[in-house]
This record gives C-alpha cells, structure tokens and sequence, in this order.
C-alpha cells in the first residue's frame, strides 16, 4: 500500500511538474499552484493496519491506500464525506451530509473526544468551519471540547499550528472567530504572551482584514501577527529602556524576544518576522520623521504596511500617534507643490514643538545663586561702566573643608621673575 501512495505520489508531481510540492508527514498531500489558487490533491486512505500514535492518541503516520469506503469512514466532520464524481456529474453522499449542510450543523462522525485525540487541530477546524459557514457545532463536540482538551494542541509541531493560524487569518471572518478562540480556551494554546481579550486595537484590526478580503484586496496574514504581538512588544521595549539601553537597541531586541517566545506555540516563518520587525519599526520612523526624508519615507517598501498600522492605531484610540496616521493620510493624495508647503509647515511646527520643550528643560533646572549680589547691566553701555575688580587685592582662593596650614609647601614657594628684554618674540630665523 505505501508503494502505491508512493507511486501516486509522483504521478501527481509528474503531471503538474513545478507547480505541485508534496507536503505533510503525517498525512502527505499534493499542494498544486494555479495562479494564487491552491488545490489539494490527496488518495483515498485507508485505517492503517497497526496505529502509529503518540502518547495522547495522535495519529502519527497516516499513508495508507485505501477505497473510498474506508476514506469516508475515516473522516472527521460529516460535511466532508461529500464525493463528486466528475465523469458521471454526480455527488456521492455516504453519511448524511447533505441533511447536515440544510440544518447547518457541525457533526464530526465516531466519538468526539476520539477524533480529537487522533488529530487536535480539528478544533481549530471546528471553530474556523463554524466560524466560516455560520453553523452550529452538535451538542456531542460541546460537551468534550473544553480547556482540558485543547491541552493537546501542545502536542501539534508549532509550524503546523501556524499554517492553521494563517487560515483563521485570511478565511475571511476573523472578527467572527477571534472570540470563539477565547470562549473555547484555544487561544492561550496559540499566542503564548497575549492576553485573552480583545482590544479596540485588535478587533478594528480584524474587521479591516475580513473587510479586505470581501473586495478582493491581498493581505498578508503576518500583518495580524504584528496587531496581535504589539501590546507585548511594548511591554518589552520598556523593560529594555528602564534598563537604560538606547531606544533602538531596545525596540530591536525587544522584537527578537517577543518573536522567540511566539515560536513555543506558532512558529513564524523568517521572511513573516521580518515584515512584523519592519512594520514595528516604521512606527517610530513614522510619528516624528526629519522633512528631508519624508519623500524617501513614502517610497519605502514597507511603508504601506506600516501606514496602515498607525492609522489602525489611531482609530483605535491610541493617542501616541499624534494624529500623525490622518496626516500621511492626506499627504498621500497632495499633488508635488502640496506636498512640498505641507513639509514647510511640519519643519516650522517641529522646530516651534523643539524650542517649547527645551524651554520646558530650562524652567525645570533649578537656578544657581550668584557670587555677588549684583544686577546684570542690561545695556551695553551699562556692561561697560561695570565696576572691575581690583587687581591690588588678592585674588579669592578655593579652599577645601580643611584649612591648609601655613607650613604648607605652596604657601613656601617663591615667584621668579623673569628678564623677558632676553625673550625673542616673533619666528626666528
């Protein structure tokens, strides 16, 4: 049997050629590329004669061929028993599923806690089935499916719970699903430093993304993964700042942490965390950027990405952006001349902000008392009728907490005069 899977295996690669990459261990599949489409091609499997499982009861190898009997036996959810048999035009439906997709209900086939423990991530395919189609899960999934259960997600590969985060991300209701994560306790499994609640910043952010994906626009699922890890990445820049590392140091390093722990649960790919370390940095550039670099700025390659993450920070409440994400805003739409005033006026308000807050450092700094009680002249010919020392009377001497006592070698010491008529001033020849 594995040497017909294996067989079909390459029939599939040697049919499609560059656009088919075989993937999965467990459950090895054909992902063919058509354009941005992905399809998945898979043989009918079959139980495997001896189960190969983990400790907890996942299934842990799972190639065997089989007929489509066994392969429906074998599913998870009945809604995904359905059979199309393109040459005859007809659906084959073996467990009711139809019945199932008119009462919209979400019914896996066998015992729940069974099929959970085979695979855990079909709870994540539960909520996001759910989620997606609007259905209501059976009663019988309820009833196992609870914080106990979803302990078993430790057990999946951190790069596999990625890509299952990356369709929550872009199946276009994640504004939907976000808080079933939280009833169900699965998000504590997925992102290991945030909080279990959602902030303005995260649901404005979610509902952008759904609505993105409703006209057609492109996303990048590692846009929410920068939403998500920002609070933490904050939290983390101040810890480096107390510590008294300079600013950039600590965003860079407060990033790679962040990153790092993320990876116990998800772990992102490098060119992801890459684009989430460039949108959090394009933050600050951003919110106070020099004039003679705000036309390079809007060129930048990750300018867009991080435009729209202060704007979404902006409307979210956040009042450290300074109102700096409605001003890229228009600045975008200004024709050249536009832009070239608006720049003027942002140099002159900057230099007016800079002089307010020295001015402000200055008033803090607590005044020196004078050595003599004498007012300053105010006029230059007042500076110039200045009363001057006297130079006959001795000169004020520093002195320490100690008296210096008389024998002291320094009051000893005598002053040579010099003959300064032998002194040649001038180069010499």
């Amino acid at each position: 049997m594995i040497k017909k899977v294996i067989e079909f295996k390459y029939q599939i690669k040697d049919v499609f050629g560059r656009r088919c990459r075989i993937i999965g261990r467990r459950f090895e599949l054909a992902h063919v590329y058509s354009g941005r489409e992905l399809i998945e091609v898979a043989t009918f499997r079959a139980p495997p004669k001896k189960a190969v499982t983990s400790a907890s009861g996942m299934i842990l190898r799972d190639n065997n061929w089989g007929t489509i009997e066994q392969d429906f036996a074998r599913r998870d959810f009945s809604i995904n028993t359905l059979y199309y048999q393109p040459r005859k035009g007809i659906v084959l439906d073996f467990c009711h599923a139809v019945e199932d997709i008119h009462s919209r209900t979400l019914r896996f086939l066998g015992d729940p806690a069974q099929r959970f423990e085979e695979d855990p991530v079909r709870m994540l395919r539960a909520l996001r089935f759910a989620a997606k189609l609007n259905f209501k899960i059976d009663q019988s999934i309820l009833d196992v499916f609870d914080a106990d259960m979803t302990q078993l997600l430790r057990d999946v590969s951190p790069h596999r719970l990625y890509d299952e985060s990356q369709k929550l991300f872009t199946m276009g209701h994640l504004a939907r699903v976000l808080p079933m994560l939280i009833e169900f306790g699965v998000w504590k499994q997925l992102f290991a430093e945030i909080p279990p609640q959602l902030s303005t910043f995260i649901e404005r952010a979610a509902r952008n993304t759904d609505q993105r994906i409703q006209i057609g626009k492109t996303i990048n699922p590692a846009f929410f993964y920068a939403v998500l890890l920002w609070q933490p990445f904050l939290e983390r820049c101040d810890y480096y700042l107390n510590k008294g590392v300079v600013p950039a140091e600590a965003r860079a390093q407060a990033g790679l942490d962040v990153l790092k722990r993320q990876a116990m649960r998800t772990i992102i790919p490098r060119f992801a965390e890459t684009f989430i370390r460039e949108v959090w940095e394009m933050q600050t550039r951003l919110l106070n950027p020099k004039p003679q670099q705000i036309e390079a700025l809007a060129g930048h390659a990750r300018f867009r990405a991080g435009f729209d993450f202060l704007l979404l920070r902006e409307k979210s409440g956040d009042t450290n952006t300074q109102g700096m994400g409605v001003w890229w805003e228009a600045y975008q739409d200004m024709s050249l001349d536009q832009k070239e005033a608006v720049i003027r006026q942002y140099n002159r308000q900057r230099s007016k902000n800079r002089r307010k807050s020295v001015e402000a450092d200055d008033a803090k700094v607590t005044e020196i008392e004078p050595l003599v009680n004498v007012p300053e002249p105010k006029t230059r010919r007042g500076k110039k009728e200045r009363p001057r020392r006297d130079e006959s009377a001795p000169r004020p001497m520093a002195t320490d907490s100690k008296q210096i006592n008389a024998d002291h070698p320094i009051l000893k010491r005598k002053r040579v005069q010099r003959d300064l008529s032998q002194v040649v001033f001038g180069p010499t020849q």
